[in-house]
This record gives structure tokens, sequence and C-alpha cells, in this order.
């Protein structure tokens, strides 16, 4: 396990609306790894998408707004963010296979 940085944090959310199968996860992924934060994003079997990301405040609010838009072809309807403090274990940010 890495050891986090003092000033990182950990996002933890749910992304409801028509945001499967319109490219949602790889605009996490790009977002997040523009951004430069670790962690996954992965399809729920509920129709939802689900993130866990780490790094900075800032770089992590400037996601988290992200998120509440996503690319063109999605619809958000609601975002439910759960912040707690960095567990860094995480190496890199990737998509995950269905939950």
């Amino acid at each position: 396990m890495l050891q986090p940085q003092p000033d990182h944090l950990q996002l933890h959310a749910l992304i409801k609306g028509r945001v499967q199968g319109v490219g949602f996860r790889y605009f996490v992924l790009q977002n997040a790894m523009q951004l430069g934060l670790t962690g996954w994003v992965r399809n729920t079997w509920d129709d939802k998408v689900e993130v866990c990301v780490e790094g900075s405040r800032r770089d992590l609010e400037k996601l988290a707004g992200l998120l509440r838009t996503g690319p063109g072809s999605a619809h958000v309807t609601a975002v439910k963010a759960n912040w707690q403090p960095a567990s860094g274990c995480f190496s890199s940010f990737k998509v995950l296979s269905d939950s």
C-alpha cells in the first residue's frame, strides 16, 4: 500500500441518470488522468456509474463538478458523494469491469 499524501482525500461517488452506454466511464478516466488522480470507475448492476478516486481536494472537486455533467450524450440526474481520508491503495486510475 502506498502512503497517501497528507492533504489527499478519497471521493466515492454514485452517479445516476443516463450514464451507461454513453462513454461516461471513459470520460471519467480521461479527466481523472489529466488531473493526476488515482482510483477506478465502473458501471453498477443498477444502471449507475460508481467512482472511487483519490487526490488533492482541489482536483477532486474539479472532477466532482465534471461528474455532475458527464459527456455530452449523458444526462446526470443525481450524484451521491462521500468524502473520506485517502487510503493510499491506488497507484493509477482505471476502468473496472461492471459490478
